[in-house]
């Protein structure tokens, strides 16, 4: 690639034609926030100064779009979502809109912006099921699966829990039906995260084993590392609290190494839940607080209401301030409300109510409180 060899014969077509695929299979195989894959989006960049090559740029964009996903703060993030939509339409092209539908509904939903995250993922779901347009550049993942898996995750958030898990299969089935095995490992990632939110171990397991072994086979590093953090947790909570916990700490230590910091609030939960599950409730705490330090400094909020509602699970246990657990049921309570994912505020304002009802009758000493 280095034009300032002496044997270089390739063309500036040739360049972006290698330097997509390269960036593409290292995203694929060394995770999304590897830096050679970002090199070579860098410089996919700087051959697209003309206006016929709009759509090695839009890949170009749409590479540094998911790195910063998993490296920066998310407001930065959707600055460049925001341009990938521009160039979409400028190029009144179906295909790239589906694209930058992705983009900003994936950004809207880990910020914690569910109902924009819904509205951009059904608009490019919906672009694809009504054309059928093949993604006019190759990609890690195909758009619409990721439209689809965030469609599904959004809803559940929103309280429209009986059209999940149909939404989910159709990710399942089109990733299959395009042979996209990268796709498919992102669609049985979210429908296994999907079963957790359901508090489902067995769908959870299930999906968990098929995401083990299509990560294996093809080399996936993020989502092998992802799922063993989900065996871990349903190990843990079927009693094998000590194997479950090893797997968690594995797959945590394996996600660090990629790179990829959008998810470790969830991990962490997971964590926190297995340790509690352990009695380990005083470490619960301080995975809580572990997960909590990638939320402020890259602005991954999706999951914060869950968080502050565990921490007021494991202060209880632990017999702690008053005052400490009150507020952090009220702060769950306060998240969930704002981001409008009712489903989290269910679940925060009933395991609150279950404390007062515990607190009145015992007195305020410690008691465990139901995950």
């Amino acid at each position: 690639m280095e034009i300032g060899s002496e044997r270089q014969s390739l063309t500036a077509e040739d360049q972006l034609f290698i330097l997509m695929q390269a960036g593409q299979y290292l995203t694929a195989t060394r995770g999304f926030a590897a830096p050679e894959a970002q090199i070579c989006y860098g410089r996919v960049s700087s051959l697209c100064q003309t206006p016929n090559r709009s759509r090695p740029f839009y890949v170009a964009l749409v590479g540094q779009w998911r790195y910063s996903m998993m490296t920066e703060k998310l407001t930065a993030t959707m600055q460049i979502a925001k341009r990938v939509y521009s160039l979409a339409q400028e190029q009144n092209d179906a295909a790239l809109m589906i694209g930058a539908h992705r983009a900003l509904a994936v950004t809207f939903y880990f910020l914690g912006d569910f109902e924009s995250a819904r509205q951009h993922a059904m608009h490019g779901a919906q672009i694809w099921r009504s054309k059928r347009v093949p993604p006019p550049v190759e990609e890690p993942i195909t758009p619409a699966v990721t439209c689809l898996c965030h469609q599904a995750l959004s809803e559940w958030h929103l309280g429209e829990i009986a059209s999940c898990p149909a939404t989910m299969a159709e990710a399942i089935t089109l990733a299959k039906e395009l042979n996209d095995m990268h796709a498919l490992a992102q669609a049985l990632w979210y429908a296994a995260v999907l079963a957790h939110y359901e508090r489902d171990p067995a769908e959870l397991e299930h999906y968990t084993l098929d995401l083990i072994e299509l990560s294996t086979l093809h080399n996936f590093a993020t989502w092998l590392a992802h799922a063993d953090v989900l065996r871990g947790w349903v190990r843990s909570a079927r009693g094998d609290t000590a194997e479950g916990i090893s797997w968690i700490e594995d797959g945590l230590k394996d996600t660090r190494a990629t790179g990829v910091m959008l998810t470790v609030p969830f991990l962490f939960a997971l964590k926190a839940e297995a340790l509690h599950l352990a009695g380990r409730t005083a470490e619960a705490l301080e995975a809580i607080r572990e997960g909590d330090a990638p939320v402020e400094k890259f602005e991954n909020r999706y999951w914060s209401a869950e968080l502050n509602r565990l921490r007021g699970v494991f202060l209880a246990t632990l017999g702690a301030d008053e005052g400490q657990i009150e507020a952090s049921f009220c702060e769950a309570i306060r998240i969930a409300k704002e981001q409008k994912s009712v489903s989290l505020e269910k679940r925060a304002e009933a395991t609150y109510a279950e404390y007062r009802q515990k607190a009145n009758a015992s007195g305020g000493r410690g008691f465990r409180l139901p995950l």
